[in-house]
């Protein structure tokens, strides 16, 4: 398995930062039941995984936004993730809060992001897009030029495209929703009937299941 979409895939199942549960389906805050748990910040605890997702990014990065002046790292998933690439392309790191500090200067942004600097952000997992797009505003409100994002996995829902198209803001992930449950199947993970489910939910999160 050398294609680099298939071998995070692979990683972020062996460790169980995603897990599949088609016939058992979770249920998330917005009262969505979902097929799929994803929690990547469980990547962080693997020294060869998340070297391969640094290695990865800052790959995605040379290619996608060769002109970025700027890592950013989206609070508090996307932190660790943006400060190991930041050091592998020798570029400036700054994160981004959720919303102001409450005290202190009150900042939203933490470290020196300078007007004009095209900025790159790095997050955990897309869903919806709506964390990693408020970053993106918050960083454009302070003078940035946010020229994209980058992520370790998405789940490709049509709202979260959607939401992208809107802000104007081109996004890559190293590995998606559907090359995850392919490799699942490839690796006998899970069965035909649950990779048809699987199908399903990624069609119609919403009325999932029918």
């Amino acid at each position: 398995m050398t294609d680099i979409a298939e071998t995070i895939a692979a990683d972020l199942l062996d460790i169980g930062a995603v897990t599949l549960r088609p016939n058992d389906p979770y249920t998330w805050a917005s009262g969505i039941h979902s097929p799929i748990y994803t929690d990547n910040r469980i990547t962080i605890s693997y020294p060869a995984v998340r070297t391969r997702i640094a290695a990865g990014l800052s790959d995605l990065i040379r290619t996608q936004w060769p002109s970025v002046d700027v890592i950013g790292g989206v609070a508090t998933a996307g932190i660790p993730h943006a400060a190991l690439v930041a050091d592998r392309l020798t570029l400036p790191l700054v994160y981004v809060r959720s919303k102001p500090k409450d005290h202190g200067q009150g900042r939203q942004i933490e470290g020196k992001l300078q007007p004009g600097a095209k900025l790159v952000l790095i997050d955990d997992l897309l869903s919806t897009g709506g964390s990693v797009l408020q970053a993106a505003a918050a960083a454009s409100r302070a003078g940035a030029t946010v020229i994209g994002v980058a992520a370790i996995f998405s789940y490709q829902l049509p709202a979260s495209t959607a939401n992208f198209a809107a802000a104007g803001i081109p996004f890559a992930t190293l590995t998606n929703y559907p090359t995850l449950i392919d490799v699942a199947r490839q690796r006998g993970d899970i069965t035909e009937a649950e990779l048809t489910l699987l199908h399903q939910w990624r069609q119609d999160p919403t009325h999932w299941p029918a």
